[in-house]
């Protein structure tokens, strides 16, 4: 039985990628080394499709590179459970509920100081959003 086989442009198509991603992923351990025809061309299967569209999410997720490696390493080495896969999943909610936070303080601050800004007419002189940017020991977010 043949298996199906791609260039890594079409491994970029399939995966909505682009072939620079490709090879990110493979320096950075992510991807696996493809065999090679004699021409020096990498070949890759239906495995490296599905492989890299999960990278491809899991970095839409948010999930570093290490990150990534370690949920790969569940997948590609035995005696894992999803217990495991779960505790990280809830550690990357955790964590980007905590920039979640961080922006709406972010942009509560942005806001207290527009409302400051009286806007046309008033000279850069007297700009609350400028002097507020200025200031060095007081924190623009509480």
């Amino acid at each position: 039985m043949k298996t199906t086989q791609f260039t890594i442009g079409q491994l970029a198509q399939r995966a909505k990628c682009k072939v620079e991603t490709v090879h990110y992923y493979e320096k950075s351990g992510l991807m696996p080394e493809p065999p090679r025809t004699e021409g020096g061309h990498r070949l890759y299967a239906l495995s490296d499709v599905k492989r890299l569209n999960f990278i491809r999410r899991c970095r839409e997720l948010g999930f570093s590179i290490k990150q990534i490696k370690d949920l790969l390493k569940f997948i590609d080495e035995p005696n894992h459970y999803c217990g495991e896969v779960k505790a990280m999943a809830t550690l990357q909610a955790r964590d980007i509920q905590q920039k979640i936070n961080d922006l709406q303080r972010l942009q509560s601050g942005l806001n207290e100081m527009i409302i400051q800004c009286k806007g046309e007419g008033f000279t850069i002189d007297n700009c609350p959003i400028i002097d507020a940017l200025y200031i060095v020991d007081e924190p623009l977010i509480k």
